[in-house]
């Protein structure tokens, strides 16, 4: 499914407000699916057909990003965005869910998970998360190493030079970057992603959206303790030859959590999903699959 055809066969839930754009297809068990930094929901679109077979799938754009409302002098946060896919939820009448998350979505998540740990339901959500299947992304800051384009659009005074002087070109070089040197996006596949980024004059909030790396530092210990504490069965994915958060996230990731579930996807970078979807949903499927497994009754 190209950009344009995403946009057509998505609907928009109203985040008081905001307008927030959301994919709602396939059957079952839901399966949440929570995009990363820059891009939008799109990113699933490579396994978007095999999973709409087994799950209902939501894929939501998060506030400031793809199709959602990009406000300009909006505090955005993850706990915002958190709270977001909660009423969302809730909207859709969906109490459990199975989340599939990477890179910024992976940090909701974690928050997710946080909420659930605590038993903290806000005004009146109840959802349960059955499991976590987590891709590349800043699970724990000091493992990350962002490129300097992340890092410079969060700093308070270059920052909002940077989000206006933004092109196309300049998000091709660095965005590239960020995956294998033998799986790096056509032309064309640049340009859909950078539709994304740029809708709705979406350069304009870059630098308020980036400073989630802050939040990050900040709100550490909640969020490793989230993934460390929790009950949920969680399954790290990760492509080998990210150089923002790779194989040491996996690596922090087997010193930290107990009983680690680690997948390494030889030959990706930070977007497996994009870059290997055949082997991301081989990992997700099998996790899934003994996931509900563990769930089924016992007979007699």
């Amino acid at each position: 499914m190209n950009v344009d055809d995403w946009q057509r066969n998505g609907k928009y839930y109203s985040f008081p407000g905001h307008q927030v754009f959301f994919q709602d297809a396939g059957a079952g068990e839901v399966l949440l699916c929570i995009h990363g930094f820059p891009t939008a929901s799109w990113d699933w679109h490579r396994l978007w057909p095999d999973l709409i077979k087994r799950y209902r799938v939501i894929a939501p754009d998060l506030l400031g990003f793809g199709f959602s409302d990009k406000p300009t002098r909006h505090a955005y946060s993850l706990f915002e965005q958190a709270t977001i896919l909660e009423k969302l939820l809730d909207h859709l009448d969906i109490p459990a869910v199975h989340i599939l998350a990477h890179d910024y979505g992976v940090t909701v998540a974690q928050e997710l998970l946080a909420r659930q740990l605590e038993s903290s339901r806000q005004e009146g959500n109840n959802i349960v998360i059955h499991s976590v299947a987590l891709l590349n992304g800043g699970l724990f800051p000091e493992a990350t190493f962002p490129l300097f384009i992340q890092k410079a659009l969060k700093n308070r005074l270059v920052g909002p030079l940077l989000a206006r002087l933004l092109s196309e070109r300049a998000f091709r070089h660095s965005f590239s970057r960020v995956f294998a040197p033998g799986n790096r996006p056509t032309r064309s596949e640049l340009r859909a992603f950078w539709s994304l980024v740029a809708h709705n004059n979406g350069k304009r909030v870059a630098h308020r959206v980036s400073r989630y790396q802050d939040e990050r530092r900040t709100h550490r210990e909640r969020w490793t303790e989230a993934v460390q504490n929790t009950d949920v069965p969680v399954r790290l994915i990760i492509g080998s030859e990210d150089p923002v958060s790779g194989l040491t996230i996996a690596r922090r990731f087997r010193e930290l959590v107990r009983n680690p579930d680690v997948v390494i996807v030889d030959g990706a970078g930070h977007y497996p999903q994009v870059e290997a979807p055949e082997r991301v949903l081989e990992a997700l499927l099998a996790f899934l699959g003994g996931v509900k497994d563990s769930m089924a009754p016992i007979k007699d």
